[in-house]
């Protein structure tokens, strides 16, 4: 009995099936690669940059001294060097802009597949569900980091053609010298990555859910929203700590003369928290998953 059951189990697999090389990630990243919403996504992330250079040279240049309450920011400074070009790029969008390509490739990857009715045929190939989902995971997390580093390397270099390099102005006063501009814009483009894992979570989660994709992508940007919101309700004190978007600016201790870890561990820490276990619900929500699509 033990061996026409080894027999059976043996005529199960196909000669030189190895789960391990199904759906190789360079597949998957060309795959990815050759999507129109990759190319359109990038191509706005590059041109943001250059749209401000001339809205910064329509409307003149700031004289440095901030709003009518006197209050100096990264927009006030932006034209002061390179730098501060990158980082006030940056500024105006790690609050929303850099949430759509996060959104858009963490919730788009599974549910478009299943959206174009080839999911099944991917799992009959036979490619593990484990592997399947992880391997999109890595490629999708991977073209999210690559959108959020365009924006701010496009801009530096833009900014530095157009203004110059030099020092980091700072709004609150002082500089950061220039030797030292390039890492801290790069720990902050770090931390800002950080604090997308729970939107690349929440999109990723929705996109094993749903056969829409525009459901996934919108359903974590808007709730992305919601987060916002909720960190401008005051009322709520100290429970805003444990909201994603309360810590989403924390990036900007990264510079300050004197370099302040407190609010980006702690950013770090709730962003990864909520990311873990949104990834978690997805691999097992997945995993017993009925596929007919």
């Amino acid at each position: 009995m033990s061996a026409v059951r080894a027999s059976a189990a043996a005529e199960e697999t196909a000669p030189g099936y190895r789960p391990g090389r199904t759906l190789p990630l360079r597949v998957e990243a060309l795959r990815q690669w050759r999507r129109r919403r990759t190319l359109v996504m990038g191509g706005v992330l590059a041109a943001l940059p250059f749209i401000m250079i001339i809205a910064f040279a329509v409307g003149g240049a700031d004289d440095g001294r901030g709003g009518t309450d006197g209050r100096v920011s990264f927009i006030d400074t932006a034209t002061a060097s390179g730098a501060n070009f990158a980082a006030t790029c940056l500024f105006v969008s790690a609050g929303f802009l850099l949430v759509v390509p996060v959104a858009l490739f963490c919730g788009d990857t599974v549910a478009s597949e299943a959206g174009w009715s080839s999911l099944r045929y991917l799992l009959a190939s036979p490619v593990p569900r484990a592997r399947l989902l992880w391997n999109k995971l890595v490629v999708a997390l991977g073209f999210s980091l690559a959108a959020i580093v365009l924006l701010p390397v496009v801009a530096l270099a833009a900014g530095t053609a157009a203004y110059s390099w030099g020092p980091l102005k700072l709004p609150a006063g002082g500089a950061l010298p220039a030797a030292d501009t390039v890492a801290r814009l790069a720990l902050a483009v770090a931390f800002v990555f950080v604090s997308q894992l729970v939107t690349a979570g929440l999109a990723f989660w929705l996109s094993t859910r749903t056969d829409a994709p525009l459901g996934a992508v919108g359903g974590a940007v808007g709730l992305t929203i919601v987060g916002n919101v909720l960190d401008a309700v005051t009322a709520l004190g100290s429970w805003r700590e444990f909201l994603p978007a309360h810590w989403q600016f924390a990036w900007v201790d990264a510079l300050q003369p004197q370099l302040e870890w407190g609010g980006m561990a702690k950013g770090a820490v709730v962003s990864a928290s909520y990311a873990v276990v949104l990834f978690a619900l997805a691999f097992r929500g997945f995993a017993r998953k009925d596929i007919v699509s």
